[in-house]
């Protein structure tokens, strides 16, 4: 049997700001975005540190978590991110980042398990085709046995 459309569910995707940021406007930009592509959006707030964002990705069952980081310790916090996510159970959730990190140090970012980057200026669909392509839903589809 097929799955219903209603027993499918829109991908969950988590948009935190990790760190001392104080700026969220990109965060939200996205958040509204991957809403408006039908995804299911929990937007974490400033201020969050690693552990914080790795037990609410848990807690949500999110299939892939977004980052938007401004303040310059992403080579320290998102590698942390990717790290308890991974000792969590969560290892197979990608992680994808945005905000000002600088071209060199995005091959160390990836190596260090961020799935993709997206500096400023990216269009959204791009971000929202991305996420559709590297983020299977880790929940089967409930199948109708009627």
């Amino acid at each position: 049997m097929t799955p219903t459309p209603e027993a499918t569910r829109p991908l969950r995707i988590l948009i935190a700001k990790p760190g001392l940021d104080g700026h969220d406007r990109g965060a939200k930009v996205i958040a509204r975005a991957l809403r408006d592509a039908g995804m299911e959006v929990i937007y974490t707030g400033l201020r969050q540190t690693p552990e914080m964002i790795a037990a609410a990705a848990l807690q949500e069952d999110v299939d892939a978590v977004g980052l938007s980081i401004l303040s310059g310790a992403h080579n320290t916090l998102l590698p942390r991110v990717v790290e308890l996510l991974r000792q969590s159970g969560m290892g197979d959730v990608p992680v994808f980042a945005g905000g000002i990190i600088p071209d060199e140090d995005v091959p160390g970012l990836k190596a260090a398990g961020i799935a993709a980057v997206f500096g400023p200026g990216t269009p959204l669909s791009e971000i929202v085709q991305f996420i559709r392509e590297h983020t299977p839903s880790r929940h089967p589809m409930i199948m109708n046995h009627d």
